[in-house]
């Protein structure tokens, strides 16, 4: 079981999103996803946050939150604790490259257009709602999101 965090970082009614697609054999190729990334060592979440945001973008979070947990179940992949942040302050300025791929203020509501997991569009809808801290399972097979389960109870799909 392996741990990661993802981050949506807001400026106003835009997110920062990561178009996956310099990567190789990258599980997120060209997909658009928020920042993040694998915890290191013992790193607590918001240590892996602000080292991951820092890695991407270049930019120190300086006001973010907390906002659920996402398990990630798949007959393909390990399974995966995701730590949920949505961040709206920070120093610094947007790299111009990076590694994973091209970073890009998007306005939210476009987000639904761009190719992303169909389980990231439902806990995208859960942070634009302001739902409070959930849990959020979600069970693939291959790349086809078949189980939702938000905080105990199961979604329609």
């Amino acid at each position: 079981m392996r741990n990661t965090t993802l981050c949506y970082i807001e400026r106003g009614q835009q997110y920062l999103m990561l178009h996956r697609v310099k990567k190789e054999n990258d599980l997120n190729h060209d997909k658009w996803v928020g920042i993040g990334g694998k915890f290191e060592g013992n790193e607590t979440p918001d240590e892996c946050l602000l080292r991951e945001a820092y890695e991407e973008t270049g930019l120190t979070l300086t006001e973010y939150q907390y906002r659920g947990i996402v398990t990630f179940v798949s007959d393909r992949w390990e399974t995966e604790y995701m730590h949920l942040f949505t961040a709206t302050e920070w120093t610094g300025r947007v790299r111009e490259d990076c590694d994973e791929g091209v970073l890009e203020w998007i306005h939210k509501d476009r987000l639904a257009a761009l190719p992303q997991w169909a389980g990231d569009r439902i806990f995208l809808d859960l942070l634009r709602q302001g739902a409070p801290f959930f849990s959020l399972k979600l069970r693939y097979q291959g790349e086809m999101l078949v189980y939702a389960c938000l905080n105990g109870k199961e979604l329609t799909l």
